[in-house]
C-alpha cells in the first residue's frame, strides 16, 4: 500500500503530471483505434451506423456546397444524390461519403473525454460541444480540399492524405489540451486561484 501511495504522489507532482497526462491520451487513442478497426466492425455495419453517418456526410456536403459557391464564387455542379462536388473548370470532383461524415473522429471524442480525468458537470457540455467543432473543422477540410483542387490539382491526394486526414487529429489533440489546462481540474485550479488573490 505505501509503495502505490508513493506511486500516485509520484504521478501527482506538478513536473510529471503532464506527461503522464499525455501517456493517457496516447493509450486511449491507441485503445479506441484497435477497438474501431478490430472489434467494432459489426457496429460500422449496423443500419444505425451508415444511416447517421450517411446523414453527416449530407450536411458536410451540402455546408461545403453552400460556402463554396455562395462565399467562394466556385463554379460547381452539385450531385445531391451522390453527394458529389463537380468542378467542372479542371474536371475535377470531391465525394462526400461515409468516411468523410467525421462520425468516427466523433466517437473518438465521445470515447476520449469519457475515459479521461474531469468532472462530469464540464464533459455533459463539452463532449457535444467538441464534437460540433469537428463537423466544422469536417466542412472546412472539404472548402480547403475544394480550394486544393481548383488552384493544385496534381498535389490534392498529397493534401487528402497526408494534411487533411491528420488535421482531423490536431484538433482533436487541441481539444484535449484546452480541456486538461481549463476543465479537468477546474476546482483545483479555482482554488489556486482564489489563494492567489488572498495573497495579493
Amino acid at each position: 500500500m505505501k509503495a502505490l501511495e508513493k506511486i500516485k504522489a509520484y504521478i501527482k507532482r506538478p513536473a510529471i503530471r503532464p506527461l503522464v497526462d499525455v501517456a493517457i491520451f496516447a493509450i486511449i487513442t491507441i485503445t479506441f483505434h484497435y477497438l474501431w478497426w478490430h472489434v467494432l466492425g459489426f457496429f460500422r455495419a449496423t443500419d444505425f451506423f451508415n444511416s447517421v453517418a450517411g446523414w453527416l456526410a449530407q450536411q458536410v456536403y451540402f455546408g461545403s456546397l453552400w460556402f463554396n459557391v455562395n462565399i467562394l464564387g466556385m463554379n460547381i455542379t452539385p450531385e445531391h444524390l451522390t453527394n458529389t462536388l463537380w468542378f467542372p473548370d479542371v474536371n475535377g470532383f470531391i465525394t462526400v461519403n461515409e468516411s468523410c461524415s467525421g462520425f468516427k473522429q466523433m466517437y473518438q471524442i465521445l470515447f476520449l473525454f469519457i475515459l479521461f480525468r474531469g468532472p462530469w458537470k464540464h464533459k455533459l457540455w463539452y463532449i457535444p460541444a467538441s464534437m460540433g467543432i469537428m463537423f466544422l473543422v469536417n466542412i472546412l477540410r472539404i472548402i480547403l480540399l475544394s480550394l486544393v483542387l481548383i488552384h493544385w490539382p496534381a498535389h490534392w491526394d498529397f493534401f487528402h492524405m497526408w494534411v487533411m486526414r491528420p488535421f482531423y487529429y490536431v484538433v482533436i489533440f487541441i481539444e484535449w489540451v484546452v480541456w486538461v489546462e481549463y476543465f479537468a481540474d477546474s476546482r483545483g485550479k479555482s482554488l489556486n486561484l482564489s489563494k492567489g488573490a488572498q495573497r495579493i
